[in-house]
């Protein structure tokens, strides 16, 4: 019999907002994250807008002067799993740092630091770069980070599967607390590529919305038959997953079950879809065999749902596929359309959201879906545009990454 793994932390910094109660809040509402670029000056690309954090004071959560010494994605992530460290109160008394881990998922690291040391490299020299440009720059280092901030002693892993990054890295935390070698993993996900850099390379590949510069929160669309793009977004999503015996005997709140993983990969495509959606339909089918629950027992999916031409329908088809007829009773939703795509961060960020989905019995919207994209198969029940109370037992979330990588996750009520 597998051993039960318990969420008992939750910790968030996103473009609405940098705890559990804004973020959720915001999310029931269908407040939209987006807007102008204010990272820098991106008068020259043709996405001009993105969901960014904002307010962000890392001094709340670690040392200023240590934050001085870390990426943007690396801050992030050290604040979103405080957060969720406090949240689940731990401590060292009850956490043995040496039998507690960290799985964090980041899709390209640090960006800004890369871009900024670059210029420096051409402009003046390798001599004139700064010093720590590779320690603040590699992917790793957010989960460092944590492991220093927290007194984390076991495993430090980073999973890097582009967009299905922090969903991996979650499915590695049950796998690995499953096996027993640890009590509990810090698992997430996070990310900061609002650079010029990465915002240009996206717009070469035309997968940036560029039709809503001047209304940006109406950008990111999923299902929408007017979508046009993802809109880039940022932030670090954290869950505390622990073993749920050590969980109830400490007295620890646990807001759901982390029951199951499923991963495949299309081997068909660096950046698009398998267009029948196969091995992400199997990658839900696998999350659901894991977590032994019948398609009929999911009364909620968070979407991938990039509100790109080539996701939305793919993703559709995919779903139906698996759920077979239980997709008439399963309420949808994209987050994506206020939040923004944060791309390694994303799918811890919607793991998130499918936990108080089910510790609330509220399911937020898919906002501006006004005209669904019937024709490309679009028609499920996609909940637009305003949040519903609808209790449900468990949920399911995918993330699917450039490279063809598929991730699922599903939870439920303990």
């Amino acid at each position: 019999m597998q051993r039960k793994i318990a969420v008992t932390g939750l910790g968030i910094i996103s473009p609405i907002g940098n705890d559990m109660e804004s973020f959720w809040s915001a999310l029931l509402r269908g407040e939209s994250g987006a807007g102008p670029v204010t990272h820098f000056d991106a008068s020259r690309l043709d996405s001009r807008i993105a969901a960014e954090v904002k307010g962000f004071d890392p001094g709340l959560w670690m040392d200023k002067k240590e934050s001085r010494k870390m990426g943007l994605f690396s801050q992030y992530a050290v604040a979103a799993s405080v957060q969720a460290w406090n949240d689940a109160g731990l401590t060292d008394s009850n956490c043995d740092g040496e039998k507690t881990a960290i799985c964090l998922g980041n899709g390209i690291g640090g960006l800004e630091v890369f871009q900024d040391s670059y210029a420096k490299l051409l402009e003046s020299g390798p001599d004139r770069m700064p010093p720590m440009t590779v320690p603040l720059m590699i992917a790793n280092e957010a989960a460092a980070n944590v492991a220093m901030r927290l007194g984390i002693q076991g495993p430090a892993y980073t999973q890097v599967t582009a967009c299905a990054s922090g969903t991996d890295a979650i499915g590695q935390a049950i796998d690995l607390l499953r096996s027993g070698r640890v009590d509990v993993v810090v698992a997430g996900g996070t990310e900061a590529a609002v650079t010029e850099f990465a915002m240009g390379g996206f717009c070469r590949l035309k997968a940036l919305t560029t039709r809503r510069n001047d209304d940006p929160t109406k950008a990111s669309r999923p299902f929408d038959r007017d979508r046009d793009g993802f809109l880039i977004g940022e932030g670090a999503g954290i869950l505390i997953l622990e073993d749920y015996d050590r969980a109830k005997a400490r007295g620890a709140k646990i807001y759901a079950l982390a029951s199951g993983y499923g991963a495949t990969c299309d081997a068909y495509h660096l950046t698009a879809p398998h267009p029948e959606g196969i091995q992400g339909s199997r990658a839900l089918a696998l999350a659901l065999e894991d977590a032994g629950l019948k398609p009929s027992e999911v009364g909620y999916y968070n979407a991938h749902g990039t509100s790109t031409q080539l996701n939305d329908p793919t993703e559709t088809a995919m779903v139906k596929k698996t759920f077979g007829d239980a997709v008439k009773q399963l309420k949808v939703s994209s987050t994506k359309s206020m939040t923004g795509h944060c791309l390694g961060a994303t799918g811890a960020i919607e793991a998130i959201v499918c936990v108080k989905a089910i510790e609330t019995g509220y399911l937020p919207p898919t906002i501006n879906l006004d005209n669904p994209d019937l024709e490309a198969g679009c028609d499920l029940d996609y909940i637009p545009n305003k949040s519903i109370h609808h209790p449900v037992e468990a949920a399911l979330t995918a993330s699917l990454g450039f490279g063809g990588h598929n991730g699922a996750l599903a939870f439920r009520r303990a």
